[in-house]
């Protein structure tokens, strides 16, 4: 991946698999996590022209936990929080749930914020406009999923969320080498939210992501 994402011009790729709790997705246990981060300290040591940056898609349990304990989660460069399971909430309760989340200090960003997938499955019932206000208190990022399967954020909360302060992360969320070349699709949904560099970590350099990133 990180080979990949330097023949394409990419400075920088994260690394975030699931979580523990998405064990039929290979989540990984926290033993599998430290066995990780030290590959990814080992591949940076060595690797010229690309940085690799440590991170997981942590599960937001029923709750609005994240399903690591904290000092885990801040073994991390960055955590992406989001929901995997138990779709049917009610609106309220779901709302509550993704803002204890992104509430969270160890929380980076939201991931494919509604769930949906195109063509597939109804994204759950959320008040979207109150997870981007949350989001815009806390400082949390918010996911721009590029994969085609999800599109989300969509552009019209791109917006909402650009005239809240929040900032945007452009996510390929591959699963392979070429699932790279879907930052097209996220960058499309970004004009279209009439996003601008500025409002898109991605433009910023691998120095510039790993300060913002530790201030955190």
């Amino acid at each position: 991946m990180a080979q990949a994402a330097k023949k394409r011009g990419l400075h920088y790729l994260g690394i975030a698999d699931h979580s523990q709790t998405a064990a039929y997705a290979g989540g990984l246990t926290i033993e599998r996590v430290r066995q990780q981060q030290v590959e990814i300290d080992a591949l940076n040591a060595r690797l010229k022209g690309i940085r690799l940056f440590k991170g997981i898609e942590s599960d937001i349990l029923a709750d609005g936990r994240l399903d690591y304990p904290d000092h885990v989660l801040s073994s991390f460069d960055y955590v992406v929080a989001s929901i995997h399971s138990l779709f049917n909430l009610d609106r309220h309760e779901m709302t509550q749930r993704i803002i204890r989340a992104v509430s969270h200090p160890r929380c980076t960003m939201l991931g494919h914020a509604t769930g949906r997938l195109l063509l597939r499955r109804d994204g759950y019932h959320v008040d979207l406009d109150a997870v981007i206000d949350a989001c815009a208190r806390s400082g949390t990022m918010i996911e721009i999923n590029a994969s085609p399967l999800r599109l989300d954020l969509d552009w019209q909360h791109c917006k909402r969320a650009k005239s809240r302060g929040v900032r945007l992360v452009i996510n390929p969320d591959a699963h392979s080498t070429t699932g790279l070349d879907d930052l097209a699709f996220g960058l499309d949904v970004a004009r279209r939210g009439w996003l601008e560099p500025g409002d898109i970590v991605n433009t910023l350099s691998a120095a510039q992501v790993a300060k913002l990133l530790a201030a955190r």
